[in-house]
């Protein structure tokens, strides 16, 4: 019985296993496909992008992320948005990995980002709306709202 759970254990430690979970740190020689700036020098901005093939992205904020998500192939030639499997950003004040799909952006605010002007991303509304009190923010956006034309507008 003991040989049998030991075969087990080596098995599940030698498959590939999705354990979901934070994705890893950027390195050092981590860039952003955007622009180009060297990601781990802004880790709370950080934002990922998972590819179907499992090719992993980072980006310096969720506003590269956005732009990336609406045009891959602009970045990524053949890439369209079918390939983006997963997409993370970091909470504005957890400092914590959220599925950039369930969080809630500020616009408008008085903090910028690595790039300047951003998207500001929440886990909870809640704190988005305190934010956005706080911080002079114009509107509170989901996902699915955030377009390529507004995502332009911030870097003019």
């Amino acid at each position: 019985m003991k040989l049998r759970g030991v075969i087990a254990a080596a098995a599940l430690l030698a498959a590939p296993v999705a354990l979901g979970g934070d994705p890893p740190k950027p390195g050092p020689g981590d860039k952003c496909p955007v622009c180009g700036m060297f990601v781990a020098k802004y880790p709370d901005w950080v934002a990922y992008a998972e590819l179907s093939d499992g090719t992993r992205l980072v980006f310096d904020g969720a506003k590269d992320l956005f732009k990336f998500v609406l045009d891959p192939g602009k970045y990524l030639p053949s890439r369209t948005r079918k390939d983006v499997k997963t997409v993370t950003v970091t909470d504005y004040y957890a400092l914590a990995p959220v599925d950039a799909r369930a969080a809630a952006y500020v616009l408008g605010s008085d903090v910028f980002g690595p790039m300047g002007r951003e998207l500001v991303p929440f886990a909870k509304r809640a704190e988005a709306e305190e934010f956005l009190k706080d911080h002079h923010g114009t509107r509170i956006l989901t996902f699915d709202e955030v377009t390529a034309d507004l995502v332009r507008s911030l870097d003019g």
